[in-house]
């Protein structure tokens, strides 16, 4: 009798303890002043997507990137990600670095997860931009993300390299690089896939945030990537049509604005949050 009474409490009182919060990601926090999110892409990092930005960035706000599971210094996830538990790891690196309030910038995959965010979270976010982003993916995104995946699980990583380079870059850019240059370019591709690949890309696959569209508060920039092959540009018209009041921009770029025009990025993100946060803190 002791024996199942204490069999019944054990299990009544792991029934009432809420499961643990997931262990924080990897963050980088530069610069003062009011506080900038940082969402990153799939197959990418804070440092990888933003790291000509930075500095810029960093010297009107207090800047926090978080590293997607298996990017930058996070571990890979035992499973699949999840799109609500990403959007939470955002506030709680704001939370972190003492940001009551903040704004939120999501590149390609870092988008959606952004407008989770501030669709969870309207009180927190007081701007949202948005670059070379989706709310749900196409039949062309859908293919890429499918061939990303696959040709990592299979270990070919220099025509993974290959195939990211091609659906990347805009066709300028690409042409613009000599043969040597390119070599570069796809040996420096094949060298830092990040480990969390499969995760990341089978979100791409997955992740649907037109539902949360609608219930975005927040002043928001969708900022279109003109010459993107992988993001086709209607998509990310598409998202900017569905949020109210959205503002939108142009940069004719393929889908690496941070390695084309990062300049240019940089301006209209800072240009944009210098209207929306200056008295956030």
């Amino acid at each position: 009798m002791s024996i199942a009474t204490a069999s019944t409490t054990s299990t009544t009182s792991a029934l009432l303890t809420p499961p643990a919060p997931p262990a924080p990601l990897a963050r980088t926090v530069l610069g003062s002043g009011p506080g900038l999110v940082l969402a990153h892409g799939a197959g990418g990092g804070t440092a990888a997507n933003y790291g000509p930005l930075l500095d810029g960035l960093a010297a009107r706000h207090t800047v926090v990137g978080v590293d997607w599971p298996g990017s930058g210094g996070s571990p890979r996830a035992a499973g699949p990600l999840d799109t609500d538990e990403l959007a939470d790891q955002l506030v709680a690196a704001a939370d972190a670095a003492g940001l009551e309030r903040f704004a939120l910038a999501g590149f390609s995959l870092g988008g959606p997860v952004a407008v989770r965010a501030a669709a969870r979270h309207p009180e927190r976010v007081v701007a949202l931009v948005l670059t070379a982003t989706f709310a749900h993916r196409d039949a062309r995104l859908d293919l890429a993300a499918r061939l990303w995946g696959e040709l990592y699980a299979s270990g070919a990583h220099d025509l993974l390299a290959e195939h990211l380079t091609l659906a990347a870059f805009g066709p300028d850019a690409l042409q613009a690089l000599d043969p040597a240059a390119l070599r570069g370019a796809i040996a420096a591709v094949a060298a830092t896939v990040p480990s969390g690949t499969p995760e990341q890309v089978d979100l791409v696959r997955r992740i649907d945030v037109r539902a949360d569209l609608a219930r975005v508060q927040a002043p928001t920039l969708v900022i279109t990537t003109t010459a993107d092959p992988l993001v086709s540009p209607s998509l990310q018209r598409e998202l900017a049509d569905r949020i109210p009041g959205a503002r939108t921009a142009e940069l004719p770029t393929g889908h690496l604005p941070f390695a084309e025009q990062p300049e240019q990025w940089r301006a209209l993100i800072t240009d944009f949050l210098a209207e929306h946060t200056a008295t956030t803190a």
